[in-house]
Protein backbone atom coordinates (compact mmCIF):
# COMPACT_ATOMS: atom_id res chain seq x y z
CA UNK A 1 0.00 0.00 0.00
CA UNK A 2 1.30 3.59 -1.11
CA UNK A 3 1.12 6.27 1.75
CA UNK A 4 -2.04 7.84 0.46
CA UNK A 5 -3.90 4.30 0.50
CA UNK A 6 -3.26 3.96 3.93
CA UNK A 7 -3.80 7.40 5.05
CA UNK A 8 -7.19 6.67 3.46
CA UNK A 9 -7.56 3.35 4.90
CA UNK A 10 -6.88 5.45 8.64
CA UNK A 11 -9.36 7.83 7.81
CA UNK A 12 -12.54 5.13 6.86
CA UNK A 13 -11.35 3.48 10.37
CA UNK A 14 -11.27 6.62 12.09
CA UNK A 15 -14.43 7.50 10.85
CA UNK A 16 -15.96 4.50 12.28
CA UNK A 17 -14.05 4.91 15.56
CA UNK A 18 -16.07 8.48 15.90
CA UNK A 19 -19.31 6.67 14.99
CA UNK A 20 -18.84 3.91 17.63
CA UNK A 21 -18.13 7.81 19.79
CA UNK A 22 -21.62 8.68 18.71
CA UNK A 23 -20.52 11.56 16.05
CA UNK A 24 -22.19 11.38 13.14
CA UNK A 25 -20.22 11.97 9.90
CA UNK A 26 -21.24 14.62 7.72
CA UNK A 27 -18.44 14.45 4.49
CA UNK A 28 -14.88 13.09 4.31
CA UNK A 29 -12.71 14.64 2.53
CA UNK A 30 -13.77 18.01 1.87
CA UNK A 31 -11.41 19.90 -0.16
CA UNK A 32 -11.46 23.60 -1.32
CA UNK A 33 -8.51 26.40 -1.84
CA UNK A 34 -7.58 26.65 1.42
CA UNK A 35 -6.72 22.88 1.92
CA UNK A 36 -8.61 20.00 2.97
CA UNK A 37 -10.51 17.97 6.20
CA UNK A 38 -10.53 15.11 6.72
CA UNK A 39 -13.75 14.53 8.32
CA UNK A 40 -16.08 16.43 9.05
CA UNK A 41 -18.86 15.34 11.75
CA UNK A 42 -21.78 16.15 14.46
CA UNK A 43 -20.63 15.43 17.99
CA UNK A 44 -23.99 17.09 20.17
CA UNK A 45 -24.25 20.53 19.62
CA UNK A 46 -20.80 20.89 17.90
CA UNK A 47 -19.52 20.74 14.20
CA UNK A 48 -16.30 19.11 14.66
CA UNK A 49 -13.77 19.58 12.13
CA UNK A 50 -11.38 16.33 12.45
CA UNK A 51 -7.77 15.95 11.75
CA UNK A 52 -6.75 12.04 11.57
CA UNK A 53 -2.90 11.34 11.81
CA UNK A 54 -1.23 8.05 11.69
CA UNK A 55 2.26 6.45 12.77
CA UNK A 56 2.69 2.79 13.20
CA UNK A 57 5.19 3.37 15.87
CA UNK A 58 6.20 5.96 17.64
CA UNK A 59 9.91 6.26 16.59
CA UNK A 60 9.46 9.45 14.87
CA UNK A 61 7.12 10.99 17.77
CA UNK A 62 3.32 10.75 18.36
CA UNK A 63 0.75 11.07 15.28
CA UNK A 64 -1.02 13.96 17.07
CA UNK A 65 2.18 15.96 17.38
CA UNK A 66 2.47 16.38 13.54
CA UNK A 67 -0.45 18.80 13.88
CA UNK A 68 1.81 22.01 13.84
CA UNK A 69 0.98 25.69 13.71
CA UNK A 70 1.22 25.44 10.03
CA UNK A 71 -1.18 22.60 9.79
CA UNK A 72 -4.22 24.54 12.09
CA UNK A 73 -3.93 27.52 10.28
CA UNK A 74 -4.81 25.27 7.14
CA UNK A 75 -7.27 23.35 8.41
CA UNK A 76 -9.21 26.51 10.37
CA UNK A 77 -9.31 28.17 6.92
CA UNK A 78 -10.68 25.13 5.40
CA UNK A 79 -13.27 25.08 8.07
CA UNK A 80 -14.22 29.01 7.01
CA UNK A 81 -14.84 27.68 3.75
CA UNK A 82 -16.52 24.54 4.93
CA UNK A 83 -19.35 26.60 6.70
CA UNK A 84 -19.79 29.15 3.40
CA UNK A 85 -20.14 26.52 1.32
CA UNK A 86 -22.85 24.65 3.53
CA UNK A 87 -24.22 28.24 4.00
CA UNK A 88 -23.76 27.73 8.06
CA UNK A 89 -23.99 30.33 10.59
CA UNK A 90 -21.41 32.19 12.18
CA UNK A 91 -22.11 31.48 15.41
CA UNK A 92 -22.27 27.60 14.98
CA UNK A 93 -20.67 25.79 17.57
CA UNK A 94 -17.73 24.44 16.45
CA UNK A 95 -14.10 22.49 17.10
CA UNK A 96 -11.30 21.05 16.19
CA UNK A 97 -10.56 17.69 16.95
CA UNK A 98 -7.87 14.95 16.16
CA UNK A 99 -7.89 11.49 15.88
CA UNK A 100 -4.44 10.09 16.58
CA UNK A 101 -3.66 6.29 15.41
CA UNK A 102 -0.64 4.70 16.79
CA UNK A 103 -0.31 1.44 15.57
CA UNK A 104 -3.56 -0.06 16.36
CA UNK A 105 -4.33 1.81 18.95
CA UNK A 106 -6.93 5.20 19.01
CA UNK A 107 -6.88 8.51 20.72
CA UNK A 108 -9.64 10.90 20.56
CA UNK A 109 -8.21 14.28 21.18
CA UNK A 110 -11.49 16.95 21.72
CA UNK A 111 -10.93 20.69 21.29
CA UNK A 112 -7.18 19.96 20.28
CA UNK A 113 -7.03 23.20 18.90
CA UNK A 114 -8.31 26.68 18.54
CA UNK A 115 -9.03 27.90 15.07
CA UNK A 116 -5.99 30.03 13.79
CA UNK A 117 -6.63 32.63 11.06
Amino acid sequence: MNKRQVGSNKEELAAKYLEKQGYVILEKNFYCKAGEIDIIARDAEYLCFVEVKYRSDSENGFPEEAVDPRKTGRISRSAICYMNAAGLPEDIPCRFDVVSILGKEFLLIKNAFDAVL
